[in-house]
């Protein structure tokens, strides 16, 4: 089923749900968080990062273990230029997959990896966005238990099926506005196109008066 059309529906129904997911900022600001799932990619990730360079923005990637395993300097890239990194899991696997073993093994190892990479210790890096967004009420009090911060979004524009880099941009111009967190994908699903949509996004919010925020600024508002 396609996200896109129905989430902005669904959005407030989740966020209500679930109050101890971020799935906003502070609808009073003119801030917007630009946030990037599934990396770091040796392809996607570079190009991308030269994006946010060239505006001299500031985003929040939710890296994979896996990824930040094989790749190390890219994860190193994307801290040393002051973005914020937070936790996807380790291989993308659903969290209502895992048992409480497993997930937390999942975290801790992602955690250790970002630590080889980029010196940055575990106990810094606790904000967690489920993969596919799945998580079940048991694993959230299991996450706010362990010292996690679970992280959600308000602008899906499902570029992960790469409906084109116009219906993409389109998507996420028509539904952001402030305290908007808008996710895109910066790994094997939708990676391609990452660098072409921040780059037609980025003006056009910033035309518009939005700053651009991360996650942890997100939560020292709250």
């Amino acid at each position: 089923m396609a996200l896109a059309p129905i989430f902005p529906v669904i959005h407030p129904i989740l966020k209500r749900t679930f109050p101890n997911c971020l799935w906003t900022g502070d609808v009073n600001r003119c801030e917007i968080a630009l946030t990037f799932d599934d990396g770091p990619h040796p392809q996607h990730t570079p190009q991308l990062l030269k994006v946010l360079d060239k505006y001299n923005i500031k985003a929040s990637f939710f890296v994979l273990g896996l990824c930040v395993q094989r790749y190390p300097q890219i994860a190193k890239s994307i801290y040393e230029k002051g973005h914020w990194i937070g936790l996807h899991g380790y291989q993308h696997i659903s969290f209502p997959k895992l048992t409480p073993t497993d997930l937390k093994l999942e975290l801790e190892n992602t955690q250790n990896h970002i630590y080889k990479a980029c010196s940055l210790a575990p106990q810094l890096v606790r904000d967690v966005r489920p993969p596919n967004g799945l998580f079940t009420p048991r694993q959230l009090d299991l996450l706010t238990g362990w010292g996690y911060r679970p992280v959600m979004w308000s602008v899906v524009p499902e570029d992960w099926v790469r409906p084109g880099v116009s219906v993409v941009v389109n998507r996420v111009i028509q539904q952001a506005c402030s305290g908007s967190i808008i996710v895109l994908h910066d790994g094997h699903c939708g990676g391609e196109d990452v660098a072409l949509s921040a780059a037609e996004i980025i003006p056009l919010l910033l035309d518009r008066g939005y700053n651009f925020v991360t996650i942890d600024k997100i939560w020292n508002q709250i």
